[in-house]
């Protein structure tokens, strides 16, 4: 009997779908392949508009859902279970967030679950809040894989904004290409045999350990110190945003460009500053946060690390 594999995403680009096509191309011929992607009943934009993509922010940081259009995953037994998703605001997407507490989701209990993530940089927070729901919905997360934009922060946030405010995710004269680099898409399915392999002998044991030698995530400490002082701010702003009304509603919206000036400022401005006091942090506790790295990179869950 074949094995067989779900794949539940939503890709709002189309990258996240591009790296799961990768990621499962070479065992498709061996296993049983089943992709559904779960949408919005009211989608989100792409390219998004400036005040669209910052008014999201509350709503993903606290994890608020929308309806989802009707959807219809095949009835059968699956042996595993790859949940392709993006941080938003260092949080799982809204579309993500709101299928895991769906009805839908349903279809995870019990099961071993590979999370896929394609993000700029930042998806620890983001990871941790996908584990906890995973343990409610009664799943096992066996496994994960990071893909990021491997661009200098400067770089890749110009490439986003780029991206995000005008669908261009090509390169261009001065600047790469947005989003996670097209080799980088491709080398996915060097994991596809690894996942087989784990799947066909249902033993998950060994499989983060194998992904991490083929290279499935890579952490800097200065990431850890960077992201717990990012998300801190966020549900401070996402709490304070939700006070004038729910998203789209206009009198939030000053409290919504006040988040937008002092994000970007933050980024542009501070982000050298902010980026030295980290490295020096985590090479004054090279010990402790050599133990939170090798946290963030397993499939292992413990409250409030982040």
């Amino acid at each position: 009997m074949a094995v067989s594999i779900l794949v539940l995403y939503y890709s709002q680009s189309g990258q996240l779908g591009q790296i799961l096509d990768n990621l499962v191309s070479n065992i498709k011929d061996q296993a049983e392949i089943t992709m559904v992607e779960y949408q919005p009943e009211q989608d989100f934009p792409f390219p998004w508009t400036s005040q669209t993509f910052f008014d999201a922010m509350p709503e993903s940081v606290l994890e608020i859902p929308v309806a989802l259009k009707p959807l219809t995953i095949p009835e059968k037994h699956y042996d595993l279970v790859i949940l392709g998703y993006q941080p938003w605001f260092l949080s799982p997407s809204i579309p993500t967030s709101s299928f895991l507490q769906s009805e839908y989701a349903r279809v995870l209990s019990g099961k071993p679950v590979i999370t896929v993530l394609g993000t700029r940089n930042m998806w620890l927070n983001a990871q941790e809040k996908i584990k906890a729901r995973l343990l409610q919905l009664n799943a096992r997360l066996v496994g994960s894989i990071v893909l990021a934009d491997t661009n200098h922060n400067l770089i890749s946030l110009l490439t986003i904004i780029r991206w995000n405010f005008t669908g261009q995710k090509e390169a261009t004269r001065f600047l790469p290409e947005a989003g996670v680099q097209t080799r980088d898409i491709l080398n996915t399915s060097r994991f596809g045999p690894i996942i087989y392999k784990a799947a066909a002998s249902a033993q998950w044991e060994t499989l983060q350990t194998e992904l991490l030698a083929a290279g499935a995530v890579d952490l800097k400490p200065t990431l850890i110190i960077l992201e717990k002082r990012g998300i801190k701010q966020f549900r401070k702003f996402a709490v304070y945003i939700r006070e004038k009304g729910e998203r789209g509603d206009p009198a939030r919206l000053s409290r919504v460009l006040l988040f937008k000036r002092l994000l970007l400022t933050g980024i542009v401005a501070l982000s050298p500053v902010s980026g030295f006091t980290a490295k020096m942090q985590s090479l004054f506790n090279r010990s402790s946060f050599r133990k939170l790295v090798g946290y963030f990179k397993s499939t292992a869950y413990e409250k409030d690390m982040i």
